[in-house]
């Protein structure tokens, strides 16, 4: 292991937040919801009407840009809300600043800004994490212990389905949005956490074949696209996502179909168990309706749950389940997917590094 700054269990956690925008609301409850432990010192954000509100809202001090923020902030670990394109150099710059580091999904655009990420986190002994919020759904934690413990036997067949509806208006909400540069397409920004499951549930993937469309929006990067894999247990599956569903958010789901057992989560995200079938019963079969109902959120109620296990990594009570190097591999995944729907071909992984 790579030696980490000490832990910290004399006093609150520190927590400090760059980009008060649309996802930062989730970081501010989560933070409160554990003040106990932890406290937000500071934010920062180049619009100062954002900023204004933040500070407000939070009572944090307020800077106008990360920068300023580091020079200043008493923070252990600084909170990465920025467009996902920023987060490389912003990730490279709190690491040289000796902090930890928290970044939003996805942790960059470009797969040798990830590994540049990780990289230099590892020399500066700062740790890296990756928010992947999704996984703490009682939902998927439920799916997640049915494949460990081998209930499906083998695998053969999964299913990934993310149809959702962002209106030009979205898109257009945000100068970044919708470009290559600084948020990738539906497959990087809006479905990352789906193909996030494919590595995290199934096991590592051996192969992919895409096709991504621009077919209704405005925008540089897919508002759909398609894509088959090949795990190397043997398994076989498709992804599909568009964010055209007429006229709303429609369906969030994942059915994985074994040799002893079959199973669906669905819902608008996740939240809903839709079949659960197995040859030889299981305690955690119990569990089935409650789990439902604890996930009925869009967002799922997951950054509170995330951020309990980052609190409990930095007072050096847990280990992290979501550092750089877990982040990387579904950055990995997407990069392959976009490389086979621009060339054409089918891509074999590990990428080269």
């Amino acid at each position: 292991m790579h030696t980490h700054r000490p832990p910290i269990t004399d006093r609150k956690l520190r927590f400090a937040l760059a980009g008060c925008g649309r996802i930062a609301a989730n970081h501010f409850e989560a933070i409160k919801a554990h003040e106990a432990r932890c406290e937000l010192a500071d934010v920062c954000d180049i619009d100062a009407a954002a900023l204004k509100a933040a500070v407000g809202r939070t009572g944090a001090r307020g800077h106008s840009s990360l920068t300023d923020l580091l020079a200043q902030t008493s923070a252990d670990c600084v909170v990465l809300t920025t467009p996902s394109g920023l987060h490389p150099a912003q990730v490279i710059e709190v690491a040289r600043s000796g902090r930890d580091v928290m970044t939003e999904k996805p942790m960059a655009t470009r797969w040798s800004d990830g590994l540049a990420m990780v990289r230099a986190c590892d020399e500066a002994g700062v740790r890296l994490f990756v928010v992947k919020q999704n996984r703490r759904n009682r939902t998927l934690q439920l799916l997640k212990r049915a494949v460990t413990q081998g209930r499906f036997g083998r695998i053969y067949m999964v299913t990934v389905n993310v149809f959702w509806s962002r209106p030009q208006s979205y898109y257009d909400s945000a100068a970044w949005r919708g470009t290559w540069e600084f948020d990738g397409g539906a497959f990087m920004n809006q479905a990352s956490h789906y193909i996030d499951l494919l590595d995290w549930i199934v096991g590592p993937v051996k192969s992919v074949m895409a096709y991504t469309g621009t077919l209704a929006r405005h925008i540089e990067v897919e508002d759909t696209g398609v894509a088959a894999l090949e795990w190397r247990n043997g398994a076989m599956g498709t992804v599909n996502v568009t964010m055209l569903t007429y006229p709303k958010n429609l369906e969030g789901s994942i059915t994985i179909l074994g040799e002893r057992g079959s199973a669906r989560i669905g819902g608008v995200a996740v939240n809903k168990i839709e079949h659960w079938e197995f040859d030889t019963p299981h305690e955690m079969d119990r569990e089935i309706d409650e789990a439902s109902y604890q996930t009925t959120s869009v967002y799922g109620f997951g950054h509170p749950l995330y951020y309990d296990n980052v609190i409990a990594t930095l007072r050096g009570e847990a280990e992290p389940e979501t550092d750089g190097r877990e982040g990387l591999k579904s950055l990995e995944l997407l990069i392959a997917m976009y490389i086979s729907a621009r060339d054409g071909k089918r891509i074999n992984l590990p990428l080269a590094y």
